[in-house]
């Protein structure tokens, strides 16, 4: 029996949408109606530090006036039981443990990866040191607030799987990547308590429990695939197949983020460029 197709556009509120966001939604759209699926629209405002209700707007807005269009949609800041419910059968399997790292690292995890202004040698995430690893499983499967979590990923292990665009891909734990944030804790003023999940872990359980069957997005998330990979075999999810889209950048190669306001599809829009003068850049 043939699956049906699911897909998403996964925009976050937390800037206005330009170029290389319209080019990675038109081809999940694009996907999606080709083969008569569905597609959902996911609001990932999860980091509420910098997610605005006017880019939540905006976003909406200017999508469809792409002629983009979406069959449902999910707002993430509305799940966070759901996000705590898979949190909590890692701790109960001993692979997810506390971590007291910095602020500063717990805050690029929120986002995904490509959103980091940094963004240097175009990688996403320094490999992890271990400093909060413990020896062996973390001793209780008890939630605690006020703590990080971090993803026990196995040692030293190839994760592979084929990109439809980019092609067969293999990243390697210990040496790629290392244990990866997953849950940050409750900030000052956070009136829940309990803290939000990570984008790796939101990601995961929200493309798995709506039933998503390709994941059309940039391709600097590639090495983000293989940790989601992980987390989706540690929580009995199946790993949806991927689609990575190449990377729209300036004039001087740097990849496209939410400050280059002059390609933003806002400024274009009041220069008067049309939704067909974008779509045959791509």
């Amino acid at each position: 029996m043939t699956i049906p197709y699911i897909g998403r556009l996964a925009p976050s509120p937390t800037g206005l949408l330009h170029l290389g966001h319209a080019r990675t939604f038109f081809f999940a759209h694009q996907r999606a109606r080709s083969a008569n699926g569905m597609l959902y629209l996911r609001d990932e405002d999860l980091d509420r530090q910098r997610s605005r209700p006017e880019f939540s707007a905006a976003m909406r807005e200017d999508l469809l006036w792409l002629g983009l269009s979406w069959d449902a949609e999910l707002r993430q800041s509305e799940r966070l039981p759901i996000y705590r419910a898979a949190l909590d059968r890692l701790l109960a399997a001993g692979l997810a443990y506390p971590c007291t790292c910095s602020r500063r690292d717990l805050a690029q995890a929120m986002q995904a990866p490509h959103e980091d202004a940094a963004a240097a040698a175009e990688d996403d995430e320094p490999i992890y040191n271990n400093r909060c690893r413990p020896a062996g499983a973390y001793p209780t499967n008890i939630f605690v607030p006020g703590c990080n979590y971090r993803f026990r990923t196995p040692v030293h292990t190839r994760v592979a799987f084929t990109d439809l665009h980019a092609g067969p891909q293999s990243f390697t734990t210990s040496a790629d990547f290392g244990d990866f944030l997953i849950w940050r804790k409750a900030l000052d003023g956070d009136a829940s308590g309990i803290g939000l999940p990570s984008y790796q872990l939101a990601c995961v359980v929200d493309d798995a429990l709506t039933g998503v069957t390709e994941v059309v997005r940039g391709g600097d998330l590639l090495k983000s695939t293989a940790r989601q990979i992980l987390l989706q075999r540690a929580l009995g999810y199946s790993t949806p197949a991927y689609f990575h889209c190449d990377l729209v950048r300036d004039s001087t190669g740097i990849r496209l983020a939410k400050r280059h306001d002059a390609l933003a599809l806002r400024t274009l829009r009041a220069q008067g460029v049309t939704p067909a003068k974008i779509l045959t850049m791509f």
